[in-house]
């Protein structure tokens, strides 16, 4: 059987619906890649003060910053000793929201510890 279909010509690409095609204007796709930067760090401390029990602040170091028994002895022995000690270092929010935790808990217990952050 023979097909008596009338033949169109194919359409060339200017015919396209989309628009495609040698007439179409050319454009250069270019990616810029992002400058980012890192956000700045916030170094968590912790004051000495007379009345906070030293089991309390190694209970905090464990619990608020999730260092282990040794890690946490040495650092309450640091903030004894020099009267400030360093608990972590991390981003504004973070840091801030550490201090927070800290400081309400110890409020809570009825402790005048002061945890402060300070520009790393």
């Amino acid at each position: 059987m023979t097909d008596t279909r009338p033949r169109t010509a194919p359409r060339s690409q200017a015919d396209r619906p989309d628009g495609g095609g040698p007439d179409r204007g050319t454009s250069v796709i270019t990616r810029t890649k992002p400058k980012t930067k890192r956000p700045s760090l916030y170094r968590v401390l912790l004051l000495n003060d007379d009345y906070t029990p030293m089991e309390f602040v190694i209970h905090v170091l464990e619990r608020f910053f999730q260092k282990d028994r040794e890690a946490a002895t040495r650092i309450m022995r640091h903030v004894h000793n020099h009267g400030v000690g360093e608990c972590g270092v991390y981003t504004f929010e973070v840091a801030e929201t550490k201090v927070t935790q800290v400081m309400d808990f110890a409020r809570q217990h009825q402790h005048p510890l002061q945890c402060v952050m300070e520009k790393n």
